[in-house]
């Protein structure tokens, strides 16, 4: 985490071997993500159909979840098995073998059948990233036709839909996005090439009232009460969010107070990974969030110290997009707090192991 803030696309080139990685929070998310799908259906995972000058989010999603279930087979044997047809013309299936039929999830005992269900539906699921898929038009604009969005935090796919990639940047209010990266994002797009792998990240801190009393034993919200999905606290109900306006909450949502405390903060980051699709062309985003207190983390050597230059360097337009308005005193303070315990212990940052 660097102290220095500049405005760019911060991408770095990726390994096959790394495209989707698994961990041991993998049934949480799943769990969640299959909530989320059951309770909003389509407004978490929505495809479109081709129109004038554009392709269909159909038929990429139908190439994303092929793709997901021949490169989890083999870089995940112990967690994915899958069964085949036999090999046609055309199939979707990688050297020859034959197109995938059935793919189970091992670990959690959930088996899709590709042929039957919903394609977008089953890519979200089989990860436990998030996926958006940008298609080219005629005009030359990438525009979002197909997605499961369903941890995201602060934005909705309900949204999104159906935009352009800049739109999508400029209606989130993201600082310096005309400015500085429209016009390279747009270059990079139209010269990737399917056999590239290209990732990126970013990091948000989220206030999330873990105080709050269950509203009910039987509801989504309990489910996830950590809200991983959707940053609840900050953002009051996801169904009256004024998008468009990162930080503020619609009027008619009730403002949630209560005594900030450092255990309720939350380091969120994303590891993005995009790749252009074979057969369709679309760009296919993955979207993996990892989600931890900042308590925890701040038990790593030198990250308290880090962490506490990287929230004071923010120019005022990321600090505003960011929401830090919300947190900084209470998370400063902390982390002031942290770093000179660790300097007091000796605590060597080059040297100490690593707890995460």
């Amino acid at each position: 985490m660097d102290s220095e803030t500049s405005v760019t696309m911060g991408l770095r080139q990726g390994d096959w071997n790394d495209w989707i990685e698994l961990d041991s929070r993998f049934e949480e998310y799943h769990h969640i993500k299959s909530a989320r799908v059951l309770r909003r259906g389509e407004k978490c995972v929505q495809c479109l159909p081709a129109r004038d000058g554009l392709g269909s989010g159909v038929e990429a999603a139908k190439e994303t979840v092929y793709e997901l279930a021949e490169y989890l087979s083999r870089r995940y044997p112990n967690v994915y098995s899958v069964e085949r047809q036999a090999s046609f013309p055309g199939d979707l299936g990688w050297y020859g073998q034959g197109q995938i039929k059935i793919v189970t999830v091992l670990p959690l005992g959930t088996k899709y059948n590709l042929d039957e269900e919903d394609s977008m539906t089953v890519a979200g699921l089989l990860i436990p990233d998030d996926l958006a898929l940008m298609l080219p038009g005629s005009d030359g604009k990438y525009y979002l036709q197909a997605g499961s969005i369903c941890l995201a935090g602060s934005w909705r796919l309900e949204d999104k839909i159906g935009l352009p990639l800049s739109a999508i940047h400029t209606s989130a209010d993201v600082p310096q996005y005309r400015e500085k990266l429209e016009l390279s994002m747009d270059r990079f797009f139209s010269k990737m090439q399917p056999e590239k792998l290209t990732l990126r990240n970013n990091y948000f801190f989220q206030v999330v009232n873990t105080d709050r009393p269950p509203i009910d034993t039987s509801s989504f919200v309990d489910a996830d009460p950590k809200e991983l999905s959707w940053a609840r606290t900050a953002l009051g109900d996801e169904d009256l969010f004024a998008h468009g306006h990162h930080s503020v909450p619609k009027p008619e949502q009730k403002k949630e107070t209560f005594d900030l405390r450092p255990e309720h903060i939350y380091f969120r980051s994303e590891r993005q990974s995009l790749r252009r699709l074979p057969r369709t062309g679309a760009i296919l985003f993955t979207i993996r969030t990892y989600y931890e207190p900042v308590i925890s983390l701040a038990k790593e050597p030198g990250v308290p110290g880090r962490m506490a230059s990287a929230l004071q360097s923010w120019p005022e337009d990321v600090a505003i997009y960011k929401g830090q308005a919300r947190y900084k005193d209470v998370l400063l303070e902390y982390l002031n707090r942290m770093q000179k315990e660790q300097v007091r212990e000796g605590i060597d940052a080059a040297t100490a192991k690593y707890p995460f």
